[in-house]
């Protein structure tokens, strides 16, 4: 059975957008929410962040400086509650 799997992205970074590709792998619904600050200028985010748009993972982000779709805080926190797994990183 298809899973809904959520991925916080809070303090690391590459190694939570690393686990969102991996988790794609089972062909589960995975979603990526990145949390309150920017994308770190760092070559293995841009790489995990490459490779989520090609398979098609929605990613979003409750800071305007990410360029993905805005959601608010409480929106996600909604959000959040429809999956089967949350994952924070």
């Amino acid at each position: 059975m298809k899973k809904r799997i959520a991925v916080l992205v809070r303090d690391r970074q590459a190694e939570a957008l690393r686990m969102a590709v991996g988790l794609t792998l089972k062909d589960d619904e995975v979603n990526v929410y990145i949390m309150d600050s920017k994308l770190k200028d760092d070559p293995a985010v841009a790489i995990n962040i490459e490779v989520l748009g090609d398979l098609g993972i929605r990613i979003f982000t409750n800071n305007i400086e990410n360029n993905f779709a805005f959601m608010t805080t409480e929106a996600i926190a909604k959000a959040l509650v429809t999956y089967d797994a949350v994952l924070p990183y």
